[in-house]
């Protein structure tokens, strides 16, 4: 709840509506119960226990990068469903990759997520807990966020939108919206929707693939919002906001990394004021695709230049703990892996 929705649930049981600032800033420390509250009356405190719960994540494992200092933690939510999350540091400070579904419907081919499909959506209190969990852990602050674990952010869009009024609150993280990233897999609809709240957020776009024949192999959601229509909603996205547009594209060797395809997305990003992240793309066991070379990624990046796009390739981070893009999973159907961790 925002601190206004706090203060009409308080009036409606005849509580001063002052407690709600105070209830909102307990709820977003990351506290367990409602015990941890102790600026608050006990008969609130048990009042809003009869009526209502914390809606938080709990770790019940964490994996710690031997190469870097990435964390991948995994967290079990209220009914029992699993998902993950990424803690990655930077020079800049820590950015968090969030998950935003339990599993995946969109179903592309090279990302583990999508592997049992999609159990249900997360709210935006269990989007927000995965921030504030890792913070505790850590005894940090996080200044980044990215929308780009399990699941599809504008497949949930109600929930994604109420998250990012919260973590904006200055009442609460008060992270700037500035700072946080948003990518969808294409669906266009939600772009035209979240292009009507104006936020200035980052929206990244998984392109993946310079034409629908390729693209629609490897990303289901192309086959309903193919190339045209999705860079027309990202033309009329960048209307409104006059933000610049981040476009991720994994590089698959032999798939969709040619100086042909080079030429076909330089062509296609032309007049979008635009920034292209190449992804060298990280094993999934279920298929077989395999990493481009590093030759080929920078004649990529070279080929992309020329044209005069903006082009960085995507270091990766956590890869020998399966906390690189698109290897966040739902082991827990799999391997039963976290049967033994309660």
């Amino acid at each position: 709840m925002s601190i206004t929705e706090l203060a009409d649930l308080l009036l409606q049981m005849g509580e001063p509506k002052f407690r709600a600032e105070q209830l909102f800033k307990w709820l977003q420390s990351g506290v367990n119960s409602f015990d941890e509250m102790t600026n608050i009356p006990k008969n609130l405190r048990e009042k809003l226990s009869d009526i209502s719960y914390l809606a938080s994540v709990r770790i019940v494992k964490r994996f710690e990068s031997q190469y870097d200092e990435t964390v991948k933690y995994v967290y079990e939510l209220i009914d029992g469903e699993y998902i993950e999350s990424v803690l990655m540091k930077y020079e800049h400070g820590y950015t968090v990759c969030v998950s935003t579904q339990v599993g995946c419907r969109m179903g592309c081919t090279f990302c583990a997520s999508g592997i049992y499909g999609l159990t249900r959506n997360l709210t935006a209190s269990e989007i927000l807990s995965q921030i504030v969990q890792a913070q505790k852990d850590n005894n940090i602050r996080i200044s980044n966020v990215v929308m780009m674990g399990m699941g599809e952010p504008l497949d949930n869009f109600e929930n994604v939108s109420k998250f990012l009024q919260l973590v904006s609150d200055k009442n609460g993280l008060n992270i700037g919206l500035r700072h946080i990233s948003l990518s969808t897999s294409g669906v266009v609809t939600g772009i035209y929707k979240l292009s009507q709240l104006n936020l200035p957020i980052t929206l990244s776009v998984s392109l993946h693939a310079p034409n629908d024949k390729l693209r629609s192999e490897t990303m289901p959601v192309n086959r309903k919002w193919n190339i045209n229509a999705l860079l027309k909603a990202c033309r009329d996205y960048q209307k409104v906001t006059t933000r610049r547009i981040s476009f991720e594209y994994a590089l698959i060797d032999g798939v969709n990394d040619s100086p042909e395809c080079a030429q076909e997305l330089s062509r296609i990003l032309s007049g979008i004021m635009c920034h292209i992240n190449l992804i060298p793309v990280n094993p999934v066991k279920e298929n077989s695709f395999k990493t481009s070379t590093t030759k080929t990624i920078m004649r990529f990046k070279g080929l992309l230049e020329a044209k005069g796009m903006t082009v960085t390739v995507r270091r990766t981070l956590g890869a020998d703990i399966s906390a690189s893009c698109g290897q966040l999973r739902k082991k827990a159907k799999e391997e039963r892996l976290y049967a033994n961790l309660q």
